[in-house]
């Protein structure tokens, strides 16, 4: 059996987000792990990873962007 990581090629994917906002690139034939949601449904590798890079810009998990914006503005908890 090939690994449906890598069928790049014929493979079909979804893109997962989890709670941090980090984007997942799954295979559509693998059961879709907790904690994690379906943001994209299947489609081939290519419009994945283009849904990827038009919507994961910012690379830093959501709790360190709301700490750095809390330290930012000098809210409590900084």
């Amino acid at each position: 059996m090939s690994n449906p990581f890598e069928d790049t090629e014929n493979g079909t994917y979804l893109v997962l987000v989890n709670d941090e906002g980090q984007h997942s690139l799954w295979p559509h034939s693998v059961e879709v792990p907790a904690g994690w949601r379906i943001a994209h449904p299947a489609d081939s590798h290519q419009a994945c990873v283009a849904y990827i890079e038009e919507n994961w810009t910012d690379l830093r998990p959501r709790s360190l962007v709301e700490a750095m914006d809390r330290a930012a503005s000098g809210a409590p908890g900084s």
